[in-house]
């Protein structure tokens, strides 16, 4: 069976904390059999409830350590995404993540969006809305969207003043507001703030 790797990212639109790129490799042929058996919808992360994405995490590592499947998370910090920008910040974390799954050059790769891979893997497809239409696509997006929340909710203890727990760095009132009474602090994107923080 030729393998095949699903690739989302999260985490773009955010004005704190990083970008995250998922990228989920089938190993099982029937892996497919063993998702559609789990009781759970398979969505677009975003179209899933916390509780939702951490019932399926946890199913997806279990998955990993029979051998069905593999992924890994990369995150590309606020500092850098100020440094270099966001599109650079997503394509460094795109090509870490493809990386660190070492796929062969027979892999098929399905990528949601605008994203791609790096040219040296030939064998790739961009899906528009992609996360709703492929199952490794959407399981990509819930690894790397439950790892960036994870990763969000230490920060958000050793940040406390800005409820990082509950918005995610993303640029709610409450976040403004406490942007506005605070200041920056050390992973907010400055380059998304700076009508905020003048």
């Amino acid at each position: 069976m030729k393998t095949v790797i699903g690739i989302d990212e999260v985490g773009r639109g955010p004005v704190a904390g990083p970008v995250a790129v998922g990228a989920f490799l089938i190993i099982d042929p029937d892996f497919h059999l063993s998702v559609r058996e789990f009781p759970l919808p398979l969505r677009d992360s975003k179209q899933l409830s916390r509780t939702q994405r951490e019932a399926w995490f946890k199913k997806i590592v279990d998955w990993q350590e029979e051998g069905k499947c593999d992924f890994f998370v990369s995150m590309i910090s606020a500092g850098e995404i100020d440094s270099h920008g966001l599109s650079r910040a997503i394509k460094k974390a795109l090509a870490e993540s493809l990386e660190m799954l070492e796929p062969d050059d027979e892999c098929l790769i399905l990528l949601d969006g605008s994203l791609h891979a790096p040219r040296t893997f030939k064998n790739q497809i961009t899906i528009i809305k992609g996360d709703e239409k492929e199952p490794v696509i959407s399981l990509a997006s819930i690894v790397a969207k439950v790892t960036r929340d994870r990763h969000m909710l230490t920060l958000a203890k050793r940040y406390p003043k800005y409820g990082f727990e509950r918005h995610m760095g993303y640029g709610t009132e409450e976040h403004y507001a406490a942007i506005k009474k605070y200041g920056l602090c050390p992973i907010h994107r400055k380059s998304f703030l700076k009508r905020v923080a003048s």
